[in-house]
């Protein structure tokens, strides 16, 4: 068998691998993508090995021992990569890369900020501060723009 087949199989799983890698919004689907990437490597790998194993007098077959080694890192990435992406998804209730980046930078993917200082009367500690008074998520007063939610306990203390 000539080295062209293998290589040019090889360089269609790779491709296919980088087009998941760089078009796919779910991260699960990118880890499988990344998984062809190294598949199409350890059949390039053992491609080679064969094509410069009959050219050789002394046969070491390095090529195989690597593709080894490559399918146990990648065995250990999809483990860890998989553990990741579920508690990730367990804490945020999504898997879509975008969203995620979206949040881990502070911005609301789903609509404009509507909290913000201005939007609802004047900011009392003036503006650009964070202070008690000020309304919205993640200030360190209580959140008073609408009617309180959750346990009986936390409604007598936001009404308090």
């Amino acid at each position: 068998m000539h080295l062209a087949y293998p290589a040019v199989l090889s360089a269609l799983l790779f491709c296919t691998g980088l087009y998941g890698v760089l078009a796919r919004r779910n991260a699960i689907l990118v880890l499988m993508s990344v998984e062809l990437m190294l598949n199409a490597v350890n059949l390039n790998l053992v491609a080679f090995d064969v094509w410069l194993s009959r050219t050789a007098e002394e046969t070491l077959h390095s090529g195989q021992a690597l593709t080894l080694f490559t399918i146990a890192i990648a065995a250990a990435e999809v483990g860890i990569g998989l553990a990741i992406v579920l508690a990730v998804h367990r804490n945020r209730g999504t898997s879509d890369i975008d969203r995620l980046r979206d949040t881990a930078e502070g911005h609301e993917p789903d609509g404009p900020d509507i909290d913000g200082p201005g939007a609802d009367g004047p900011d009392i500690d003036g503006p650009g501060t964070d202070g008690p008074g000020t309304d919205g998520p993640g200030t360190d007063g209580p959140d008073t723009d609408g009617p309180a939610t959750g346990t009986p306990a936390e409604k007598a203390e936001a009404t308090a």
